[in-house]
Order: C-alpha cells, then structure tokens, then sequence
C-alpha cells in the first residue's frame, strides 16, 4: 500500500513543474556529494586502510555513513557524523532542560539552538579529525607531517560543513529533509562497492548462488518488518470537552494521541555500538608492536573482542542491553507524561475510562513503558542481524541487509514518502479551492 502510493505520488510530481525541479535539485546535490566522496587527501596507504577497516568494526560502522569515504580517507571523510552526534546531544539538552524546550516553541528560540548544532558541530568535526588522523598515522595507514597534519584536519571539517550545507539546501530548494537525505545518499552510495565484491564471489566459486537467495529472502523480509514496526503506533483516543471559542461554541470531539512503536529510532543503535566499541579503538590507538603483541595486549584484545557485538554471546547481550538502556533513556526525554497529562487537564480533554491529572500520566507512563519494551527488543533485534546475517549466509559482504544501515534506509524512504504526499494533496486542494471559484 505505501509503494502503490508512493509510486502514484513520484509520478504526479514529475507532472508538476515545481516538484520536478525539487526532485531534479536532489539529485543535482547528490551527484556533487558524489564527486566529493573521490577527492583524497594525501598520504594515504591503501592496502592498509583496507586491513585497518577489517580488524575494526567501528570504523566499518562509521564508514558507512560516509559512503565509503573514510576507508579512503577523503576530504568528506567525517561524513555527516560529526552533525549527527551534535544534533543528538543538543536534543537531549533541550529535553532535560525545561526552559531551552520552552525557548524552541519560538522561531528566534529554533535559531538559536541550530547555530549551537553547527558550533558544536564544529568542535566535534576537529577532535574526530583528529583522532581519525592520529589513529590512521599509528597504524601505519597514513603518512604525513606536522603542517600536512594541520591541513588534512582543516580540509576534514570542511569537508563536513560542506556536507551540512549541502543538506540544508536540499532541505530549503529540495523536497524533505535534507540531511536525512544526504545520509541517505551516504548510505546507497556503499551499496555498489558491496554488491561487485559479492558478484566476484559470486563467480570465484567462494558464494554459491543459493547463498545469494537467501540473503535476498533475508533482504526483503527484513524491509518488511521494518516498515511495519516504523509505521506501528498505539492510538489513545482523547475526548475533548465542549467549550465556547470567541462567540463560537465547539461541540466535543474526539481524537488520538499517537505513540508509536519505535519512537526512539536509530538513535539508541548508534550509541550502544559507539560506546561498546569505543575499548577496541582505544586500544587500536595505543603505540605497540602489532607484529609482537606483549602478554598484557594479548589479554586486553581477548577482552575487547569477548564484549564486541556478535564476538561472542556476552558481547551480544550486553549490546542488546545497551539498546534497551538507551532507548528506555530517549523515550523518558521525548515522552514527558506528566506534562502530556498536564496539557490535557488544561484544554479540558482527558482519556476515556481515566481521570485527568496524576492517574492519566500513571496510565500513559505505562502505556509507554510497555510500548518501548516492545520497540527496544525490535531495535536490538534489528541491530544484531548485522552480525547473524553474515554467519547464517555465508556472504560477509552486503553489510547493508541487516542492522543500522537498513533502519535507516526504510525510515528515510517513509518519511519521504510523506512528505512527497503531502505536497501533492496541498497542490491538489489549493486547485479544488481555485477551481470553485470559476
């Protein structure tokens, strides 16, 4: 139904001469992220950034978001993740902080905090910069000297201020959000390399066809899975009261408040996995012989490689928890039942078979409860089939069939969807309210 749709939507907007030249202007932008993702800096080994990025799952996952540019370490190498940890420190700050919630309700207030993102953007921008660069100078992946240092940090940052503007011109001359979008774009542009090394598998004999079946069965019904659960909400019908509005009396209605299923989306993914491999980049960092491990190493890589997700089934539960811990955390920042209660108390609405104030926040802070529960064990499932895929396919190439990246990609694509939509029933009912006039 959401294809039908969409694919209905797509097609009337190439009919519309101003929604043709949004889709034109995004794809314009995407073709410069392309030729972006192939300018190198110097100094670069490539055979051992390739066994860097074997031996470190973090580095695999942040490259990810690059479209592969951090593997080959070019000048849109930090991607979109320096915005992206921005923006998600930032939006739990204005959660936490009463008065800065307030503050955003206001044009002035939304301004405000979105020069904060890009100044913290910044700042995050250089010390990644940074600790990418000295990583990659440790492990002998990249060679250059101190004023060289300087300038690869500095073409880093543009690099990633680049790809922000990029975005807010998708988002202001395009059509949707512009960053989701480009991290979109980030995300597909990855998908080629993958699919050519799995071909030549394919044809050295290394993957059988079936192989590929299956991991295409895993594919699809994932995508599946994943729509369903993004689009599943719980509908709590809210009656609201008679009330007289000016000289107007308005009679009493009722409507939903919805909570949807994963309300907390990627986010807890992207920071259990940060913070789980975060030991195994520290100790990659550390200045040892690789060739000649010391007995102390020996034992810290033992450890890292027990807790790292799908290295064994201690690391996989404790990712697992990680997830549950995160999303319960994002949940109780986004949904403030105590206000939601208070704010119907105030319009004179309440929730049918609830009396309003403390019992209708118990009563929607268990909803919630419950609802998260279900939504973390989807996301933690979600997350881990990046690591059971491979094992049960055989096939340790298509990273993309399972996990974030997937996640991603289908909730990027609905929420386009909606907006190319709504444009078009906005187009259509400014031509029914033109129309009745002739």
């Amino acid at each position: 139904m959401l294809s039908t749709n969409f694919v209905s939507a797509l097609q009337g907007a190439f009919k519309i001469p101003e929604l043709r030249a949004r889709i034109f202007f995004i794809f314009a932008m995407f073709t410069v992220y392309a030729i972006g993702l192939h300018i190198p800096v110097l100094g670069v080994d490539r055979e051992q950034m390739d066994r860097l990025f074997q031996d470190q799952q973090l580095l695999g996952f942040l490259n990810m978001f690059t479209g592969g540019a951090l593997r080959k370490f070019t000048v849109l190498a930090l991607g979109l993740n320096p915005y992206i940890t921005a923006s998600i420190i930032m939006q739990i700050f204005s959660y936490a902080d009463p008065r800065l919630r307030e503050a955003m309700r206001e044009e002035a207030g939304r301004r405000l905090m979105q020069q904060r993102t890009r100044l913290l953007t910044i700042a995050i921008a250089v010390v990644q910069a940074i600790g990418f660069i000295s990583t990659f100078r440790s492990a002998g992946a990249l060679d250059i000297s101190g004023i060289q240092f300087v300038q690869v940090v500095i073409a880093l940052v543009a690099g990633a201020m680049f790809l922000l503007w990029l975005g807010e011109q998708i988002t202001e001359k395009g059509l949707g959000n512009g960053v989701s979008l480009m991290i979109f774009a980030s995300i597909v542009a990855s998908m080629p390399y993958q699919i050519q090394l799995t071909y030549q598998l394919v044809q050295e004999g290394t993957v059988r066809f079936i192989q590929v079946l299956v991991l295409l069965a895993i594919f699809v019904a994932t995508i599946w899975g994943v729509v369903y659960i993004t689009m599943s909400q719980r509908r709590i019908p809210i009656q609201h009261m008679r009330r007289i509005v000016g000289r107007r009396q308005m009679m009493g209605s009722t409507s939903y408040l919805p909570i949807p299923v994963n309300a907390a989306g990627v986010i807890p993914i992207i920071f259990a996995v940060s913070l789980q491999l975060l030991p195994a980049t520290l100790l990659q960092m550390l200045p040892y012989d690789r060739q000649n491990p010391s007995g102390f190493i020996q034992f810290l890589e033992a450890v890292v490689n027990v807790l790292t997700p799908g290295g064994s089934i201690i690391g996989s539960l404790l990712y697992a928890g990680l997830i549950f811990l995160f999303t319960y955390f994002y949940v109780s920042l986004a949904f403030n039942t105590d206000e939601i209660a208070e704010n119907l108390k105030r319009q004179g609405s309440f929730i049918q078979g609830v009396r309003p104030g403390k019992p209708t926040a118990d009563y929607l802070n268990d909803v919630v409860t419950r609802i998260t529960f279900a939504g973390a064990l989807f996301l933690a499932f979600i997350a881990l089939m990046q690591y059971w895929v491979p094992d049960l396919t055989g096939i340790q190439t298509l990273t993309v069939v399972g996990g974030t990246s997937l996640l991603i990609l289908v909730g990027v694509a609905i929420d386009f969807s909606r907006q190319l939509q709504a444009q078009m029933a906005m187009r259509q009912y400014d031509e029914l309210g033109s129309n009745k006039y002739l």
